[in-house]
């Protein structure tokens, strides 16, 4: 029989985290310790909280009883990361598992043997954190986000919304590595699109909102924003209401922007990523080398639309693409 109770576990920056888990009667006799590095606050409605930890107690790992989880929170300061992920290396942390590429590339730094499961990383190849996809080669596996390729895909899905766009603003981290990739591969794409693009690149340290005047200035017919740990769901707001200032679709790289009121988001299914994320702790605590795991891409994306904004900003969505929509927001 279940029951539900709470654990505690440490944040960083002096925060105190409780989750709520189910306890199974199955137990193990050896206890692990789980690193858990996020740039994010933890919100136990988020992936993490409703997919990846229950996906952990599904296959055995119950807290208190056979696993222990350090939580390490940059609470959106990037530049925390690199001393949160030295402190789990210092808790002996036997796997750790991070939210982003900022937090692995801050868990590589710090370690180099310790296995990272990434959740996911948009392109660990080209980034560095892997040898190959097949063989990973070191100490980081799990997950891809594969943005530089989805890049093509979200502006097919623009010039199919709006055929007659001409001009783009991209929307992007450009202290990212990752992002660099990402963006260069947004820009061939536009060319083989006939879209003029302007870059509306976001230096390190440097509010969103200092863009917007360039993308004001620029007169562009969409807005294409690239995910990253800096514009994420906690800034999702100040884009969607600065897009509806300025009349601008925008689609984002990610499905949960339409739900936050943005026109479209689409990308992998994070859900189904952090599930996944789980199943390789469980390897890699079993034994297995991650030099040997091969990282996965995703096979599930999710398109949402929101129809309310369509219809503030004027716009007939192609019954082609509402028919492909895994949720319309209406």
């Amino acid at each position: 029989m279940m029951h539900r109770r709470a654990f505690v576990t440490g944040l960083g920056a002096g925060a105190v985290l409780v989750i709520p888990l189910r306890v199974r009667a199955q137990q193990s006799d050896k206890r692990y310790r789980l690193g858990l590095l996020i740039n994010y606050p933890f919100d136990p409605k988020r992936a993490i909280g409703r997919v990846f930890i229950p996906a952990l107690q599904d296959l055995g790992y119950i807290q208190d009883q056979n696993l222990q989880i350090a939580v390490r929170s940059a609470h959106h300061h990037p530049e925390r990361l690199p001393d949160l992920a030295a402190d789990l290396v210092r808790l002996k942390v036997d796997v750790i598992v991070t939210g982003g590429d900022s937090e692995v590339r801050a868990a590589k730094q710090a370690t180099n043997t310790i296995p990272i499961v990434m959740a996911p990383s948009g392109d660990p190849v080209r980034a560095g954190y892997v040898a190959t996809y097949a063989r990973p080669g070191g100490n980081v596996t799990g997950l891809s986000w594969m943005s530089p390729d989805l890049s093509a895909k979200l502006l097919q899905i623009v010039r199919e919304t709006l055929p007659n766009a001409s001009r783009l603003a991209v929307l992007w981290n450009s202290a990212n590595p990752v992002k660099v990739l990402d963006f260069e591969e947004t820009r061939r794409a536009a060319d083989a699109l006939r879209f003029n693009v302007t870059s509306a690149a976001l230096p390190a340290d440097t509010k969103v909102e200092t863009v917007f005047a360039a993308i004001r200035r620029a007169r562009v017919d969409a807005l294409v924003i690239l995910t990253d740990e800096t514009l994420s769901a906690a800034v999702y707001p100040q884009i969607v209401d600065f897009a509806m200032q300025q009349h601008l679709p925008s689609i984002l790289g990610e499905s949960n922007y339409a739900v936050a009121g943005g026109l479209i988001g689409y990308g992998p299914s994070g859900t189904e990523l952090w599930r996944r994320a789980a199943h390789f702790v469980d390897k890699i605590l079993k034994g297995a080398s991650p030099a040997d795991l091969p990282v996965e891409q995703p096979t599930k994306f999710d398109l949402i639309i929101n129809l309310k904004t369509a219809k503030t900003l004027g716009l007939m969505i192609p019954p082609s693409l509402l028919l492909r929509a895994d949720q319309v927001i209406e």
